[in-house]
């Protein structure tokens, strides 16, 4: 029988082969995850990438033939990774047209004359018909304020929806948040109460002559009304002329709903070779706006996505569980590759243990948001605690609040969602306009921020997130 002395030492020697072991297992990490940075610093092909995608195939408006031709052009790429398997996935799309050039403008300004005002249709909007809407302007700031004017007072009037975002907060997306929805929901409920267009202040911290697009939703059985974003310094002029006197609008715009269309996802794997049933996704979306080269949004995204295979097939790695890229397509105006995707993949009682979204541009990364089910997120959430340490050293934190909107219906399957989180200052300039274009991205921060996804792919697969395995 082993005595006290003995049993102290055996505890000892064994706490110490544990310690000793999860040093030697820290530096391994350590050492691979600098072979990865290294690798997507000097190696990457993902900025050559992003320029033919954004300059060949940019303005890929959902089922526009820019798109299609971006779904083979990123097919290609995939299969040109070696993946064990690469398949495109049939998904429903909105035919939105932009139609000729728009035009809004001020007519007849006591003060200002005639004004010609910047401006751009927002995305799912219906034409004004070929002779335009010509009518007295209101201003609101929200949509409650809209609410509470009676509809006699909103017929037959352009509603301007005129609240900034909020230059005070640090993450733009919070501001973005706290005003988009004049621009999502405002001309649905304008026209609901009888006004003939809606025009809504472009969603950016920026004071200039460049309007920013976004979809506008009307559900079925709302009235559908012309709907326009118009620039922010424009903004600021229009409210400042409606202080003084009555001001009337015309505007034109040719849009029109088309059919529904039949467009793709584009999805390439790597088998797993111990659970290749637990899969972890990483995806941006394919389609953009059409005003510009859609580089930021979501260029960046997919490219961060496709550069995480390329790197972990560089360095050697064999994945124990499934790698899935995915790029989706219709984040912009409807999520029909979301959908569609997120249904085939729950009849297939798929588990995807972990799934990353980049969706916020090609900045410097500056964090990983992570969410998940409430039931399961916080114990998931402390198996991971420990990689902060590794990611901290190249200015990537874990934080809790994750996702993104092409990933978020994968919740219910009680993994990990996670969302790359690049520097956010510079975003809202670019965000659905014509300078989002591969001019705007840095090279070393686009590929930073594959690199930032690739440790934590790398983490995500060596110990999963379950503590069992």
């Amino acid at each position: 029988m082993m005595n006290r002395k003995t049993i102290f030492s055996l505890s000892l020697l064994a706490t110490f082969l544990i310690s000793t072991q999860s040093l030697c297992q820290s530096d391994e990490d350590a050492f691979f995850i600098k072979d990865i940075y290294n690798h997507s610093l000097s190696d990457s092909k993902a900025f050559d990438w992003l320029t033919i995608l954004s300059t060949e195939y940019g303005g890929r408006l959902t089922a526009s033939a820019a798109a299609e031709r971006s779904v083979a052009y990123t097919k290609s790429l995939i299969e040109s990774l070696n993946m064990d398997e690469v398949w495109l996935q049939e998904c429903t799309v909105p035919n939105w047209i932009r139609g000729e050039k728009e035009l809004v403008a001020i007519i007849n300004s006591k003060s200002e004359g005639t004004v010609l005002i910047e401006s751009t249709s927002l995305g799912n909007s219906i034409g004004s018909g070929p002779n335009g809407v010509f009518a007295e302007v209101m201003e609101v700031r929200g949509l409650d304020e809209l609410r509470a004017i009676p509809d006699d007072e909103v017929k037959g009037k352009i509603v301007f929806f005129n609240r900034p975002m909020d230059p005070t907060q640090i993450r733009t997306f919070n501001a973005y948040g706290g005003a988009v929805d004049q621009r999502s929901r405002g001309p649905a409920i304008a026209g609901s109460k009888g006004a003939v267009a809606a025009i809504v202040r472009s969603m950016t911290t920026l004071i200039d002559d460049v309007p920013h697009t976004g979809v506008t939703i009307f559900n079925e059985g709302e009235t559908y009304i012309p709907a326009m974003a118009i620039s922010t310094s424009k903004a600021e002029l229009l409210s400042d002329l409606l202080k003084k006197e009555n001001i009337k609008i015309y505007l034109e715009n040719h849009s029109e709903l088309g059919p529904d269309k039949t467009s793709y996802n584009v999805i390439g794997e790597i088998k797993g070779s111990t659970y290749p049933n637990d899969i972890i996704l990483v995806g941006g979306h394919l389609d953009s706006w059409d005003l510009g080269g859609g580089a930021h949004d979501d260029g960046a995204g997919c490219i961060h996505s496709l550069q995480v295979i390329e790197t972990l097939k560089a360095l050697d790695y064999k994945p124990k569980r499934t790698i899935r890229c995915v790029m989706f397509m219709n984040e912009e105006n409807g999520l029909g590759g979301a959908k569609a995707y997120a249904k085939e993949s729950n009849e297939k009682n798929e588990y995807h243990m972990a799934a990353i979204e980049s969706d916020a541009g090609g900045f410097s990364p500056r964090g990983i948001g992570v969410g998940g089910e409430t039931a399961v997120f916080e114990s998931k959430f402390q198996h991971i605690r420990p990689w902060r340490d590794l990611l901290r050293s190249y200015g990537v934190d874990l934080t809790p609040g994750g996702g993104g909107a092409d990933i978020n219906p994968l919740k219910s399957q009680g993994g990990l969602l996670f969302g790359l989180r690049p520097d956010s200052q510079r975003y809202f300039d670019f965000h659905h306009t014509k300078n989002d274009n591969i001019e705007a991205v840095n090279q070393r921060e686009l590929e930073l921020g594959a690199a930032a996804m690739t440790s934590l792919v790398y983490l995500l697969d060596k110990y999963g997130i379950d503590g069992g395995k």
